[in-house]
Formats: structure tokens, sequence, C-alpha cells
């Protein structure tokens, strides 16, 4: 195992560094108002700027820096940081919150000489601008490409299939964590007893809320990678125009190994075994527990889990939004789990086909969470086209995923050919189900369950559903006006429709009713 140069491993300290600042920032302002916190901030940022320009590019350029005007700058920096400490004045703080990070990013400029322009001239502000807010942006997958660099298999046992599981459990965690975030933040807002869990389990860790805990984790994240790629961004930026006229090979070279270091993993795209199946286990632990939920709540035990003050009609009918797309991204990771693991072994292979079919079984109890929900949905607040049109879209993603099941156990089991033929006649087959004539029924069903009614949506459907309005016209005499209505709106616009070419089965039987 080859170890990395001196300016790769700088860079991954820093990287590190950096990520230790984030932590550290958001531990000083989430819940707290500015005071002494503001000075804390300042030194530890100035800590982790000259670690990193020292010696700047692996000591190939020695920093020297623009000692007089960027020493100086140190003093109003101070001084409007430890304001914060000494006075309590809300104006200042809020006009100190722009020019601190003003000053301080035009004294960072200046000691890493990272602009050629004189400091008292319009054009070094412009630079100043354009390395802050701009460039950076632009080096946010700097860090990322390190970390994955770092932990690569590949990378760090030379290739050999053999290399360090610990780095490849670490790295199906890393791939894993973005999306699982979202995944859960989604189960979370679609179910109220998931989210109480949640925000209970925090609690051993201090008084905090999922929400809150979120908001540390973006905060810290966001300030980690700001602060290295705008580090980043100075430690490189001279070489930009360097590389137009020649100069400074050495520096370039350097640039060009980093730049290397961190996509060296752009290999054809695959997982390994064991990575894969940390990333599947690590989705498949949070949908277990998600799943015993939602059998709690199809079997009617789930009263006793909810939160106070919470309704069970209210928790539900609400959520199906979120598992449905919940359910598509898991459609994703079967279909990358098929196609992009790498097979090697039995045992693994075992593990592969187990992992993705309890992906496949989650997600079906998510499928039939959302239907539920939404059918409970539709008792309370009525029947549409576009609730209907989703409960056929659930049923088509059972299907997908019982043909997936399939192709898991069977490698000769075509896919492709599957997920078409399913598309194709499930299309058909919504054209062919009367979706209008079913809202009309349900809703008719509905009215005499419950007395509500919305005369002016089925006056909005086709004439499709003329049939089972003149149904419900006949069973309900107290609605005979509201349907004559509706009736004749159909009728007029039958009517409007031109010549025998435009002759229409649907539209004849209205004009043909007496």
């Amino acid at each position: 195992m080859r170890d990395p140069a001196p300016w790769q491993r700088r860079y991954e300290l820093i990287a590190l560094w950096s990520l230790g600042f984030g932590v550290f920032s958001q531990y000083l302002f989430v819940g707290n108002s500015l005071g002494i916190s503001a000075a804390l901030f300042t030194c530890a940022f100035y800590g982790l700027f000259f670690y990193a320009i020292k010696g700047r590019i692996g000591g190939f350029d020695q920093w020297r820096g623009q000692s007089k005007s960027g020493w100086l700058l140190c003093l109003p920096v101070a001084l409007l940081s430890l304001s914060y400490t000494l006075f309590n004045n809300e104006l200042f703080h809020m006009l100190n919150i722009v020019v601190i990070p003003a000053l301080v990013a035009a004294q960072t400029v200046l000691l890493s000489r990272s602009s050629t322009k004189p400091w008292f001239r319009t054009a070094f502000y412009q630079d100043v601008l354009y390395l802050s807010l701009i460039k950076p942006f632009s080096y946010f997958t700097v860090p990322f490409g390190l970390l994955v660099n770092r932990v690569s298999p590949q990378h760090n046992s030379g290739g050999k299939a053999g290399g360090g599981k610990v780095r490849r459990i670490l790295l199906g965690l890393l791939l894993a964590s973005p999306l699982l975030i979202v995944v859960i933040l989604l189960l979370a807002s679609a179910d109220r007893i998931f989210m109480d869990l949640l925000n209970r389990l925090p609690e051993m860790f201090g008084d905090y809320s999922i929400r809150t805990l979120f908001t540390r984790t973006v905060l810290a994240v966001f300030i980690s990678v700001f602060t290295f790629s705008y580090l980043w961004t100075l430690l490189f930026r001279r070489t930009d125009d360097q590389w137009r006229d020649g100069s400074e090979g050495g520096t370039a070279n350097a640039f060009s190994s980093a730049a290397s270091a961190a996509s060296r993993q752009q290999t054809p795209l695959s997982l390994d075994a064991l990575t894969a199946g940390t990333l599947l286990i690590s989705f498949n632990i949070v949908y277990l527990i998600f799943a015993a939920i939602q059998f709690s709540y199809l079997f009617g035990a789930a009263n006793g889990l909810l939160p106070e003050g919470v309704a069970y009609a209210e928790y539900a009918r609400q959520g199906f939004a979120q598992l449905v797309v919940v359910a598509l991204i898991n459609l994703v990771l079967l279909l990358s789990g098929l196609h992009f693991i790498r097979r090697e072994g039995i045992v693994a292979e075992c593990v592969r086909k187990l992992s993705l079919s309890m992906l496949v079984g989650c997600t079906v109890v998510m499928l039939v969470s959302a239907y539920s929900r939404l059918s409970l949905y539709e008792s309370a607040y009525g029947y549409t086209q576009t609730r209907i049109l989703v409960q056929g879209f659930m049923l088509f993603l059972g299907l997908i995923l019982i043909a997936s099941f399939i192709r898991i156990w069977s490698e000769h089991f075509s896919l492709a050919k599957a997920y078409i033929g399913l598309a194709v006649a499930a299309y058909i087959v919504i054209n062919y189900v009367n979706v209008d004539a079913i809202i009309a029924k349900q809703n008719m069903i509905r009215f005499q369950d419950t007395g509500k009614i919305d005369m002016e949506y089925l006056g909005s459907l086709s004439t499709d559903a003329y049939p089972t309005l003149i149904k419900l016209q006949k069973e309900e005499p107290t609605l005979a006006d509201a349907i004559n209505n509706v009736k004749q709106s159909l009728k007029d616009e039958a009517l409007e429709r031109g010549g025998w070419p435009s002759w229409n089965l649907s539209v004849a039987r209205v004009l043909n009713e007496e």
C-alpha cells in the first residue's frame, strides 16, 4: 500500500480541520446570540488560514505575503470582533456581519498574494469579491473528491480486490449518507410516529430535535465546504494565469497532481460488494423501523404510539406523497444494485440479493401504506382525477417491484422487456377504466356516507361521467337541480363538437338521453 504524497496529506488535513471548524462554528452560533462567539470564530478561522497557507502548494511556492498592508488589517478585524463581546448595539452588530467578513477577505487575499493588483485600486476589490463570493463555489466538489479518494479501496490497496474492509465500509456509509438524510426527512414528514421517534433519539445527546440536528448539520457542512473551497481558491489562484504563459511549471504540476488525486477514482462506475452492501444495509435498517410503524398503523395499533395532540385520522391520511417519492428513490437504488455492483463470490452475492429483496419488501410496505393513506384522504376530501391517477401509479410501481424482485433472483429475466411491457399495458388500462366515471361513482358513494359532494368539480368532468350522474340524480333527489345544471352543461359542450366526423360514443349517449 502506497502512502499519499506530502502535499496530498496536507490537503486532506486542511479538509479535516475545515470540518472541525464547521462543527465548532455551528456549536457557537446555532441557538445563541452573537457575543464572544464572534471573536472565537474569527480566531479559529485565522488559525486554519495560516495553517493552510503556510508553504502553499505543498512547499513549492513558499508563503511570503504582503506583510505591511496585510498585517495592518489585524487591528480592525480584532476590534470589530471584540465589539460583540463588549457592546450590544444592534445596528452595529448587523453592520459588522458584513464588514468583518469583507475585511477578512481583503486581508487573506493580501497575505496570500492571490491578487496582483495594488490594494488601493478598485481592481483589487473586484478580485476580492470574485475570490470570496464566486470562485469558491466552483471548488465545492474538491473536499468530497479528496475524501472519496482517501477511502477508495483501489487507491489505498494498489487496486487489489482484498483491500481494507474498513475503508470499503466507510465508503459505503459515505455514499449512503446524503441520500439517506433526504429519505429520512421524507419519511419523517410522511409519518408523525416516525418523526416523534426521530425527535426522541437526539435526547440522549442533549435537548435537540431532529430539526435542530438537521440545521446544525447543514450549517456545519456548508461552513466546512465553503471554508475549504475558499482556502483552495487562495492556494491555487495564481496558477490560472501562469499556465497561460508557461511560468512556474512546478506549481502547475503540483496543482495538476492535486486535481488528479481528487478525481482518480473516476473508473468505470461500479461498487465492490462490501461497499454496496453497507450502503443498502444502511437504508434497510431505516426502512425496517419505518415498516414496523406502518404495520402498527395498518393493523390499528398506531393509536398508542401517536405523539400527544395528534389525531389518528389526521395521522393516517397524510404523507402519501412523500412515501411515493421514497418509493421512486428506492427503485433507483434497486436498479443501481442490479447493474452497478461487482460480483465478488457466493457470500457477497447472497448478501446483495437479500439486501435488494429486503429493499423491495420495505418499498412494497410503503406503497401499501401510501395507497391506504390516500384512500382515507379521498374519503375525507373527495375523489379527483389527480388522486385516482396517483393510486394507479402506485399499483404500477407495485408491479414494477414484483418484476424487479424476479430479476434479483433470476439473472436471465429481462427487466427492460418487463418494464416496457408493463408501462404499455398500464397506459392502455388507465385509458380504458373510465377514470371520470370512477371519480363520479366514488364521490356518489362518499355523498351517501358523509352527505358531502363537490358538484362544481363533478361539472368539470367529461361526458364519461354522465351515466353515473343520472344514477345519482335518481337516488338523491336533493341534488336534482344541481345535477340538471351539470347535465345541461355537458349537453351544451357536446353540441359544439361539430359534425359526424366528431362522433363519439360517450358524447352520443349524452345527446340521445331524454
